[in-house]
């Protein structure tokens, strides 16, 4: 069993990302690499931009279930289904007397979220690279804590870089 452990960790993927790779730096050569439009990699290139990935701040409220931990698991897996991530791992923790946070660690980033369902009130972060499309997350969450009252703010990680250095 010690090695599910270890498996749990990331230590043994074979996703060639195991070690940080010190030997290279970001300069201003790499980044115009990333904006060419031909390279294959997990930037997002939309509406004239180039982005690491989309990351939506989603505030569920006058929700229910908020503090149940298998509620919460099963909507992680139904939003990585249906946003066509890859799931690599969900972490959960209900805390006393209510309320659970959680990670679903995904192959394209994460979602996460910390719960007060005494106020039906859920902070979900989900955030995705490559094809992944995290705005269908959106709907999921709806369904799965029974509310149609949902705000959410998008931001594109790693626009201001790749703009600033690209254009330098």
């Amino acid at each position: 069993m010690k090695d599910a452990n270890l498996f749990q960790l990331g230590i043994g993927l074979e996703t060639g990302a195991q070690e940080e790779d010190t030997a290279r730096s970001v300069t201003v050569a790499n980044l115009e690499t990333i904006a060419e439009a031909d390279r294959e990699d997990h930037f997002i290139r939309r509406d004239g931009k180039i982005f690491a990935g989309t990351h939506l701040i989603i505030e569920v409220m006058k929700g229910t279930g908020l503090d149940c931990e298998t509620r919460i698991q099963n909507a992680f897996r139904k939003s990585v289904e249906v946003c066509g991530a890859t799931l690599l791992h969900i972490h959960t923790h209900k805390f006393s007397p209510q309320g659970v946070s959680g990670v679903a660690v995904l192959a394209e980033s994460h979602i996460s979220v910390h719960t007060w369902p005494e106020i039906g009130y859920g902070a979900f972060d989900v955030f995705m690279c490559g094809d992944a499309d995290p705005w269908k997350a959106v709907d999921v969450l709806k369904e799965a804590f029974e509310t149609s009252q949902v705000e959410v703010r998008e931001l594109l990680r790693g626009e201001e870089l790749i703009a600033k250095e690209v254009a330098a």
